[in-house]
């Protein structure tokens, strides 16, 4: 026995995830945005943390280091609702996101699975709270594709099977503390902080695919939702209780989308069969949305079956500037199934993510960049550099400090360093503070030591509060190869230019002492990767900068991949890359002409400028 039939996906209760009526209480749970759309949650105790400091100062910043040690590096503006690493400089957005107290999250229940390194890495929340009603149910087995995912859970075995690759994962379940409660009138959750002076969300393709599309599909389901259900329950951003996709890509076999090819592309997994309403009720035409013998019957007598005076509405794949076209219309095809809608379907493009093949004689050497090879080893540390100096370096002591918060302990530069008692330095007392030379902020020394000493410790500081770089940053990239040439092919968009093409190499390895565990193996995966750039003017200042970026290892970094969740393994590190050479149908490929100029800001970012090239 089964807790639904097999495909059928999570049944969810309704009011799960989502907003709660006014006057209830409900849980209040933070949580960041990855680089593949998916919000991850902070503990239950940094919740807590977070939600005493808005109280205090609703503009403020919150030093996560202060509740987890993990987090050290970071802070949280609450005015731009951005989390900012001091190491890095990476910042991402974060939101206050409310669940029903009787959910997971109000009872201070986890679920995690076990990873390749042998830790436990948490559920995302609408995850968790899925497992969590499922095993309250007593049901043996939970299926997870309405989530998007092909993983069954085994709550006898507590696993978790792939059922693409029958591998599995061993599961546990845990008792943390509860996340905090909130009571009155509810602001609207943001992925985005609002308002001209707070800032604009990433303009880069892949986050426009994420934002765009959610936007689209929560509009079109609620104008269902109020036409064929006026009594449900209004819920924002989630379907069913349920997050509507995550991060990825999948199929959805829809009029003989299985047998044909045909079908559409759409972030995350297709919905499941029988996915209820809130109150029960179910959608009209969401039964067979995943069973392609019927569906592929109704497809084809599409326009015969449509009752008179209702017209078949195509949806095509749209070819646009970017991927948000195709994914709009996936999208309102997969929707407009739902609503019991006609719909007129299309074949599905295929992204091109090679160049055809080229001869080794026709490949030739960038113009006006020297080399067509570059290798990076291990990372040697400057050991004539002590902490205390490169600080020094840097700072002006400042006798008389004002009254204002040092943003990286949150205590008064008039007052003793927040680190006084954990870090302790010869020559360096508590009550000292420090202006940068450049950008004029202050801090304690101290906590500029610490913040140091928590990074990559390579002879450079970043300010925690504009992210001006002094000296040269350096990261964590593992050893591998970067190599570079043209290649006789044009990308879309610049079909009067030959194309750069970019191959990273990095193998597998043992991590050093900078990465996240030292002295444990890491994996890499993908490579070599094979990225693309135009052959003008602007293309080759682009390559010159990346040759740079990948000599001071700012290119990749050791970390946890959110697409597999694996950890201890090689990721991009913040600078985009366009990896689809002939179409753009997954956001990393062209044409997209603000791509350019976008690469150059993140190089900016990272402290790689034009200024570098001069040197």
């Amino acid at each position: 026995p089964g807790m639904a039939r097999q495909g059928s996906g999570a049944m969810l209760a309704s009011g799960g995830l989502g907003f709660p009526p006014q006057n209830l209480a409900r849980v209040v749970v933070w949580e960041w945005l990855n680089e593949h759309g998916r919000w991850r949650p902070y503990s239950a105790a940094v919740c807590h943390h977070i939600e005493n400091v808005l109280k205090e100062d609703a503009r403020g910043s919150v030093v996560l280091g202060q509740v987890d040690v993990q987090l050290a590096p970071y802070v949280i503006d609450l005015q731009s609702m951005h989390q900012f690493r001091q190491d890095t400089g990476t910042m991402r957005p974060v939101r206050r996101n409310f669940y029903d107290p009787s959910s997971a999250p109000g009872k201070g229940i986890v679920w995690e699975w076990e990873n390749d390194n042998s830790s436990w890495t948490p559920y995302d929340m609408d995850i968790c709270i899925t497992i969590q009603n499922a095993y309250e149910k007593q049901h043996p087995w939970l299926d997870l594709s309405s989530l998007g995912f092909c993983y069954l859970i085994y709550f006898s075995s507590m696993s978790q099977m792939n059922r693409q690759t029958q591998r599995k994962r061993r599961l546990r379940r845990r008792m943390d503390l509860a996340y905090p409660l909130t009571m009155g009138s509810i602001p609207k959750s943001q992925s985005w902080p609002v308002g001209a002076s707070t800032g604009t969300p990433c303009s880069c393709p892949q986050c426009l695919l994420v934002n765009s599309t959610r936007a689209a599909s929560n509009a079109i389901l609620a104008s269902q939702r109020r036409k064929l259900y006026p009594g449900a329950v209004r819920q924002s951003s989630t379907f069913a209780g349920a997050a509507l996709w995550p991060a990825g890509t999948g199929t959805a076999a829809v009029a003989g989308g299985t047998a044909k090819g045909e079908g559409l592309r759409v972030p995350g997994g297709a919905f499941a069969p029988n996915q209820n309403m809130p109150g029960g009720v179910p959608l009209p035409g969401l039964n067979n949305l995943n069973q392609p013998g019927t569906q592929r019957g109704a497809g084809l007598g599409a326009r015969a079956t449509v009752p008179p005076g209702v017209p078949a509405l195509p949806v095509k794949n749209l070819n646009g500037t970017g991927p948000i076209h195709p994914a709009l219309a996936g999208m309102t095809g997969i929707l407009m199934c739902a609503a019991g809608l006609p719909v007129c379907l299309t074949r599905a493009p295929k992204p091109i993510l090679h160049p055809p093949p080229v001869s080794k004689s026709d490949i030739k050497p960038v113009p006006g960049v020297n080399g067509i090879c570059r290798k990076t080893k291990k990372k040697h540390l400057k050991k004539s550099k002590t902490p205390e100096d490169v600080v020094r370096r840097y700072i002006q002591k400042v006798k008389n400090p004002p009254d204002e918060d040092c943003t990286i302990c949150m205590e008064r530069l008039v007052t003793s360093s927040g680190y006084e008692g954990v870090l302790s330095h010869r020559g360096i007392k508590p009550e000292l503070v420090g202006k940068l030379g450049k950008c004029g902020h202050m801090y304690h020394l101290l906590c500029l030591l610490a913040m140091y000493n928590n990074g990559n410790k390579d002879g450079s500081l970043q300010c925690p509060t504009c992210k001006a770089i002094y000296g040269e940053k350096t990261g964590t990239q593992p050893p591998g190869k970067m190599e570079f040439h043209l290649i006789p092919h044009s990308l879309p968009g610049y079909t009067d230019s030959k194309t750069i093409r970019i191959v990273y190499d990095i193998p597998t390895g043992i991590q050093g002492p900078e990465h996240p565990n030292p002295g444990k193996k890491f994996t890499a995966r993908g490579f070599p990767r094979h990225c693309y750039l135009p052959d003008n003017e602007k293309g080759r200042k682009v390559l010159k900068l990346l040759i740079v970026a990948w000599d001071r290892r700012l290119i990749f970094t050791i970390g946890t991949s959110n697409t597999t969740g694996e950890s201890d393994t090689v990721v991009w590190n913040e600078i985009h890359h366009k990896t689809e050479f002939g179409s753009n149908l997954t956001g990393h490929g062209y044409p997209d002409p603000n791509y350019l100029d976008n690469v150059l800001a993140e190089l900016l970012a990272q402290g790689v400028s034009e200024a570098t090239l001069k040197d």
